[in-house]
């Protein structure tokens, strides 16, 4: 792989083989407790070895209402496994609407990159961060967080790592899973599939940069075929799902260049007898809602009435 290509992805090699992210590629915003704010933020370490931590949202409310506690949503965040954090504008915003509009309260999980650190690494953070929330006594969480009713949700990549890490949640009581969120899920595989071969240039991820992604974060010697990237060939377990009784919402657009592999696990899950809500449209691509605030809109409308059925 040549310079180039790592900096369409935002990254620069280093002569000793490291990596740096350039920040302006794509840029952060602090974690703010102002009470002027509707939306209220701030950061905890999870494990300060491998330097990953949350960042916490919780909707300002009048004290008459502060007493009744929200659903939990933990949130894994998108970049292909090789870029962004839980602190990345972009990321900050879409939690904020969401918190704001439900309301709910938010935890979203930072954690360790590839090439540095490669598949499983990031699904290993998503569960140690469940099991922080389960034993934590952080008073944002314990007074305003419904440990019965929370919710895995992620977006692109965070889609992916929401996925494999209901495979994994066990032992967390208080804290009670009760459905997944892939939010347009990154999935991929050797054999192109049609979306793919019509949306190869996509503006906002061509073909090119999705393989790239995979590259640098599944194990070395793997290819797309690895279960961590395309769950229909290895048979990924869902049996965990089905028995706990989760539900699952899928959502995707016709002009995302994975949306034939989000439509494939909905059929696989609910081939498996799961139970999945499946929400795609028409007139936008991948990450649309990060861009357009009508399309954010739309979607926490859509996030809202799947919660509101538990």
């Amino acid at each position: 792989m040549s310079s180039s290509d790592f900096a369409k992805i935002g990254l620069i090699k280093n002569s000793d083989g490291s990596f740096t992210r350039i920040p302006e590629f794509i840029p952060s915003t602090a974690a703010s407790s102002d009470l002027s704010n509707p939306v209220l933020t701030k950061d905890v370490p999870i494990n300060p070895h491998n330097n990953t931590w949350a960042r916490i949202y919780i909707p300002r409310r009048e004290s008459s209402a502060a007493a009744t506690k929200l659903p939990l949503i933990v949130f894994y965040h998108g970049g292909g496994f090789v870029v962004a954090s839980a602190a990345t504008t972009l990321f900050q915003n879409f939690c904020c609407n969401i918190v704001q509009e439900l309301p709910a309260v938010m935890v979203s999980v930072d954690y360790r990159l590839a090439p540095e650190h490669r598949l499983p690494a990031a699904y290993d953070d998503g569960m140690e961060a469940l099991h922080w929330i389960k034993t934590t006594d952080d008073e944002w969480l314990t007074e305003h967080a419904d440990f019965s009713k929370c919710f895995l949700m992620g977006n692109s990549a965070g889609g992916n790592l929401a996925f494999h890490v209901a495979f994994r949640a066990d032992q967390l009581l208080p804290v009670k899973i009760q459905g997944v969120v892939l939010h347009q899920p990154f999935f991929g595989g050797a054999e192109r599939t049609p979306s793919e071969i019509r949306l190869a240039n996509n503006s906002v991820i061509p073909l090119h940069m999705t393989d790239l992604a995979w590259d640098l974060a599944l194990p070395v010697g793997s290819d797309r075929d690895h279960e961590y990237s395309n769950p229909m060939k290895r048979g990924v377990e869902v049996d965990k799902v089905k028995t706990q009784g989760w539900k699952v919402l899928v959502t995707g657009y016709e002009g995302d260049p994975v949306i034939d592999r989000q439509i494939e696990v909905v059929k696989m899950l609910r081939d498996k007898g799961v139970v999945v809500v499946q929400d795609f449209r028409e007139g936008a691509s991948h990450g649309i809602e990060f861009y357009d605030h009508s399309f954010a809109h739309t979607f926490s409308h859509v996030l809202k009435d799947f919660l509101l059925t538990f």
